[in-house]
């Protein structure tokens, strides 16, 4: 017996399977964009590197991240999840493997920039949105909300354990253990993973829709996947939602990895906190993100299969947490004073880190479509990869010509208290040749 028919027969959906699968490899690819947060400080004082070199390739890997991200939407729908996903996963693995053997800038650059860039650009939010989108109906904001919430999860369980491994045995034994628990998924994935729903005879979870997948899915295998990402993003930039919504991830990519994930450990050791204990913190904000995220995901959904309302409107829920998260930041170069306050500041900025993701797939959905949210939220998560990296590399080059971080940190908040401001507007205006939905 397969194992879909096994859980078919116990009325258990095999989406949750292909859920968690996904989980596990967010979780992974979370915690290897993690690294270079505990790895900064040991490059700098091994090589000599300053924090703006080193800034400089964590950037160019958070702009590759973003930039790949649309077209694996569309390499998803061709060549399947599945098989996607275990490329990926060995080309990352492979990745993190040689920076073990680097010894110069440009090597930092090539591997970790460019391959492992690459890597963490196809098992990246995409991912989620669409696994979500295509086995979901019911609980699709949940899903996604879990999903997302991987990312701090994988904070959560890879950096105390790996900061401990720098400690004791440095950096790079380090990156060969998160290189190890990548290959051991790869099986996993290959024996259990699967692209489609109508694969296993299945309907996505909670449809009741009696209408034919099969065609839908035939059609869209016979779309070219560069044709159908360029041309999402030329529909997308003559749209004012697109850009509200591009423009609000940018600005929660510059306040989240791009600034917090890169430099918070840097920074606490500036102030001389051990660095296992600064990657305690990211933890905790990983442990309260995983409850906020998923929270969120759960006030973004639908109050059922049969009403179209959420929760909460979805741009009420973005602007409190742009607006909270601009406040926590500009309240953390005050909190290095006592490790009390950076606990506090942990747990308030960690409950809505990455909780912005829900309502803004949500957003994407209603606002361009079922069909095109996939590749219109590539295009959007790029945005937000390329604030990541815009802060990481301004972030760096601030400290390494003023000293400190305290601005770097501020302009983020402000940022972010901007940001509260115009996702209001998102959904407002109608988009061309779309009827607009009216819960947003």
């Amino acid at each position: 017996m397969s194992l879909p028919s096994y859980f078919a027969r116990r009325s258990f959906h095999y989406g949750w399977i292909v859920a968690g699968l996904t989980f596990l490899s967010l979780l992974i690819a979370a915690g290897i964009r993690a690294t270079p947060g505990v790895f900064m400080v040991p490059l700098e004082q091994e090589f000599g590197w300053s924090r703006a070199t080193i800034s400089l390739a964590i950037s160019m890997n958070l702009v590759l991240y973003g930039l790949i991200g649309p077209f694996a939407a569309t390499v998803y729908g061709q060549l399947g999840i599945r098989r996607t996903m275990v490329f990926a996963l060995a080309f990352l693995g492979v990745g993190v493997s040689l920076t073990t053997l680097m010894s110069q800038p440009w090597q930092l650059v090539l591997v970790w920039g460019i391959i492992v860039g690459c890597g963490t650009g196809v098992i990246a939010l995409v991912l989620g949105a669409i696994v979500a989108n295509r086995w979901f109906v019911e609980r699709r904001g949940l899903v996604v909300g879990v999903l997302t919430a991987s990312t701090a999860t994988g904070q959560l369980v890879f950096l105390p354990l790996l900061a401990s491994i720098v400690e004791r045995f440095g950096w790079r034994y380090a990156a060969l253990a998160i290189a190890g628990v990548t290959f051991l998924i790869i099986p996993l994935i290959a024996l259990f993973m699967r692209d489609r729903p109508s694969q296993i005879g299945l309907r996505p979870f909670g449809d009741t829709n009696e209408t034919s997948l099969e065609v839908q899915e035939s059609q869209q295998s016979q779309v070219n996947p560069i044709t159908t990402t360029l041309n999402a993003l030329r529909m997308g930039i003559r749209e004012q939602d697109f850009w509200l919504l591009a423009g609000s991830f940018f600005i929660c990519g510059a306040s989240t990895n791009g600034l917090i994930g890169t430099h918070l450990i840097p920074a606490c050791i500036d102030y001389g906190i051990p660095e296992v204990k600064a990657a305690g913190l990211l933890a905790v904000m990983g442990m309260f993100d995983f409850v906020g995220t998923t929270a969120s995901g759960w006030l973004s959904d639908k109050l059922s299969t049969a009403c179209a309302s959420q929760r909460w409107n979805n741009r009420y829920l973005l602007c409190w947490y742009y607006g909270l998260r601009g406040l926590s930041l500009i309240f953390l170069p005050f909190s290095f004073a006592s490790f009390h306050g950076l606990s506090i500041f942990a747990i308030f900025y960690g409950l809505d880190w990455i909780a912005t993701v829900p309502p803004t797939v949500r957003l994407t959905t209603q606002v361009f479509g079922k069909e095109k949210a996939g590749v219109m939220f590539g295009w959007i998560v790029a945005a937000h990869q390329i604030g990541a990296a815009t802060a990481t590399l301004t972030a760096g080059t601030m400290r390494t010509t003023l000293g400190t971080y305290m601005q770097a940190f501020i302009l983020s908040g402000v940022l972010c208290i901007l940001a509260a401001l115009f996702v209001l507007r998102i959904g407002q205006n109608p988009i061309t040749g779309k009827p607009q939905t009216a819960s947003t």
